[in-house]
């Protein structure tokens, strides 16, 4: 049999292939998979809530009360748990997450609509509740990782990117193409949480858990050494064991290098050590600006950003916005999925990038000098970009440098920033929008 020529279609399909076995090496296919699930269902009803925002509060209710409802619950959670949640077993938490987003759905659906005498008070209790299991879940999620290794990391980067098109997806294929009302397809998302509970309890292996069961007294590295110095070689071994038979994604040599954990005691100077390093790395401001940079985008610049529809490709201007939101998504979705295949590690300079994105768009809402609406695709998907990747590569920096005692709860506070940019967002959204209509009202008047 010939070999194959150096240059042919079959040596570079061998060579991609051998590449990507080396980038996955190690990778445990049940880790991979239950993270990117728990990603994807603690986010899309995030976003399914957003896609049904004009349908829950009608045309004449500001949309911005919707996306606050969704985001400052969360944001409230994402603040104060981590200092007391890590009493909570991990079972326990996804108990509670999945009965809160099954409850905060079955109330939007079962909430008569606003022309049937329902009050929309009681659709925004829904969407908290929803939005409490969501930020209870990112940081319990991003905490658990530390567990699993980077390959859990990425994994759920990509499920949560993947939230975006599923979840605005689903909804746009529900009520439109497949014809289902509103209450069905909200009815219908209310099931999706029992994937989360298959996902951790089913596929995720337990046994990177079984250390940290052990005592709930404070934030843990891998391996526990509580014993005298017997016990804590025996513990090492089985830690090794694990890695070497699940294969997954420690290093093997690295878990028996992690310092004791902090005693009840010195739980709260854990966590003031855990902040001076997070502080010390940059992690938080970054992620916190590129989130309002983004999000001041979505739902303030955006849907301001209109063209002629004979040099669009749209029949209606209402095609532009949900084009942007898809073409946001697919950028979001490929650089969270970005981690195991190139790393970003100075997180300010996409932050800053981000901002002139915010500033170019704002300026063209004003002035009009883009030719033509390609470029602000291109520009949006660059957003959606350089947005995961500032969201992944944040809690990969924590992974590589916060010490591992420190690193559960660093994981977890550590999303109170893209929560907190999100709110921010929100309110500068709603200025920004009401402040650009006018300037165009009055430019198409003059």
């Amino acid at each position: 049999m010939l070999l194959p020529l150096p240059g042919t279609p079959d040596s570079s399909w061998a060579r991609f292939r051998e590449r990507f076995k080396a980038i996955f090496h190690g990778a445990n296919p049940r880790v991979c998979t239950a993270f990117w699930f728990l990603g994807l269902i603690n986010n899309v009803l995030y976003v399914i809530i957003l896609s049904a925002a004009l349908d829950l509060v009608g045309p004449d209710f500001p949309k911005g009360v919707v996306l606050l409802a969704d985001v400052v619950p969360s944001f409230g959670t994402k603040l104060i748990a981590p200092y007391f949640i890590h009493v909570v077993p991990y079972s326990m938490r996804v108990l509670m997450f999945v009965t809160l987003s099954v409850l905060g759905m079955l109330v939007i659906a079962l909430t008569p609509s606003y022309t049937d005498g329902g009050t929309i008070s009681t659709k925004l209790a829904g969407v908290i509740l929803a939005s409490l299991s969501s930020g209870g879940g990112e940081l319990s999620f991003l905490g658990l990782t530390h567990f699993y290794g980077p390959f859990s990391l990425a994994a759920w980067g990509s499920g949560t990117g993947a939230a975006g098109l599923v979840g605005a997806g689903a909804y746009a294929v529900a009520t439109t193409s497949l014809g289902l009302s509103v209450k069905a397809t909200l009815l219908a998302s209310a099931c999706l949480p029992a994937i989360m509970l298959v996902s951790y309890f089913v596929i995720l292996p337990r046994l990177p858990l079984h250390y940290r069961l052990q005592t709930q007294s404070g934030y843990h590295a891998i391996s526990e050494s509580d014993g005298d110095e017997e016990e804590e070689v025996r513990q090492e071994d089985r830690v090794q064991d694990w890695h070497e038979r699940d294969g997954l994604l420690e290093r093997p040599e690295r878990a028996t290098e992690y310092r004791k954990p902090a005693r009840t005691g010195d739980a709260l100077g854990g966590c003031y050590a855990a902040w001076a390093d997070m502080i010390s790395i940059g992690s938080m401001l970054p992620l916190l600006l590129v989130y309002i940079a983004e999000y001041t985008i979505n739902q303030g610049v955006a849907p301001t950003l209109l063209f002629p529809l004979e040099d669009s490709p749209f029949r209606h201007f209402r095609g532009f916005y949900p084009a942007y939101n898809a073409i946001y998504q697919v950028g979001v979705f490929l650089s969270r999925s970005s981690t195991p295949f190139f790393r970003v590690h100075n997180l300010y300079f996409p932050s800053f990038l981000q901002v002139i994105n915010l500033t170019v768009l704002t300026l063209h809402s004003i002035f009009n000098f883009i030719p033509n609406v390609y470029i602000i695709f291109a520009i949006i998907f660059w957003e959606g970009l350089l947005g995961g990747l500032v969201y992944v590569n944040t809690f990969a920096e924590i992974s590589d440098r916060v010490p591992p005692e420190e690193r559960e709860f660093s994981l977890a506070a550590t999303t109170v920033s893209d929560s907190g940019g999100i709110c921010i967002a929100g309110f500068l959204g709603m200025a920004f929008e009401v402040w650009l209509c006018r300037w165009q009202w009055v430019i198409m008047n003059l």
